[in-house]
């Protein structure tokens, strides 16, 4: 466990605030409910003497923290090879490969991103989540930052929520686009099946909008560039799949497999043998969390989703 120490003065414009208010505004780093247990536990005290979470202050008090940062999470470390693309003192960014589930869960114990992480640095077990801050499908592959420290966690959380962050996706959609757009439509839980999300009214969905340009197209298919303006479950494939457009090979919105008339034999075989949609986070783009220094990510097209473009590409070509 790593300790926790530090004293500061109450500033002056904090008087008439609660003891948690002005605590959760002393130390950033700490989310509000850590900070409140500490309080309730007395390793957080105001001039020497524990004091309630909503004790009025006056400005000036001495406070003083010192706690243990506990484990967030139990989940056991695994050797699972990562792909880091950069990796620094605060901050981590991987480039996830298909097949590998983020977080343990229902049917997913163990063997995913987070034991993988945790072997990798075991102090990721004192950071909600192990520092993941927003996550890929299981069979979406691509990029993703990781908070490796409580203030780089904080960070990037709130940068995430104010859009900050910019994310960059390939797909290959089923059908010919003619051109790019936009779809802004509210995304929730699926009514009749709780594994899938549908776009909603704007009182039952989250606002969800995404920016598609059409990068090549071929006999049947399109192969675009998706950015995020919004980070919901499921975002592109439940946009896409609403605009007539679903990724090749998702097995919730694709509606099963789609071969084109005349399509070549090596097409077949490229669309049949691909098991996962056919999407890939390309770009991650954002200002580091603690330095401020502008970073930008790239990760090469996965092999799986090159060969069936290639297969596309030959097989417009053909009917050319």
């Amino acid at each position: 466990m790593t300790a926790v120490r530090h004293e500061a003065v109450v500033p002056l414009s904090a008087a008439g605030r609660r003891f948690d208010q002005a605590l959760a505004e002393m130390f950033p780093d700490y989310s509000r409910s850590r900070l409140a247990a500490w309080i309730k536990a007395g390793a957080a005290t105001l001039d020497g003497r524990a004091a309630p979470p909503r004790q009025l202050l006056r400005g000036g008090e001495r406070v003083r923290l010192e706690a243990e940062l506990e484990a967030e999470v139990d989940s056991a470390p695994e050797a699972i090879a990562l792909s880091v693309v950069h990796e620094d003192a605060h901050l981590l960014v991987l480039d996830k490969p298909a097949g590998l589930v983020v977080h343990p869960g229902a049917g997913n114990p163990a063997g995913t991103l987070l034991n993988a992480l945790l072997h990798h640095d075991p102090k990721l077990a004192e950071l909600p989540r192990g520092g993941i801050v927003h996550r890929l499908d299981k069979d979406t592959s691509g990029l993703m930052v990781v908070a490796r420290t409580l203030p780089a966690h904080t960070a990037l959380v709130a940068m995430l929520a104010r859009h900050a962050v910019q994310r960059q996706y390939e797909a290959v959609v089923t059908g010919t686009l003619v051109a790019g757009g936009t779809v802004d439509a509210p995304i929730g839980r699926h009514l009749g099946d709780r594994l899938r999300q549908a776009v909603r009214d704007e009182e039952d969905g989250k606002r969800a909008v995404t920016h598609y340009r059409l990068r090549e197209r071929f006999r049947a298919h399109s192969l675009v560039q998706c950015n995020l303006e919004t980070g919901r479950t499921h975002q592109i494939r439940v946009h896409m799949a609403h605009i007539h457009h679903p990724l090749v090979g998702d097995p919730l919105y694709g509606g099963g497999l789609r071969l084109p008339k005349g399509a070549s034999p090596a097409l077949v075989a490229a669309l049949r043998g691909f098991r996962r949609q056919a999407l890939h986070a390309e770009r991650l783009a954002f200002d580091h969390p603690v330095t401020g220094e502008a970073l930008s990510f790239a990760a090469p097209r996965p092999a799986d989703m090159g060969q069936l473009i290639l297969a596309l590409r030959e097989d417009a070509a053909c009917g050319d």
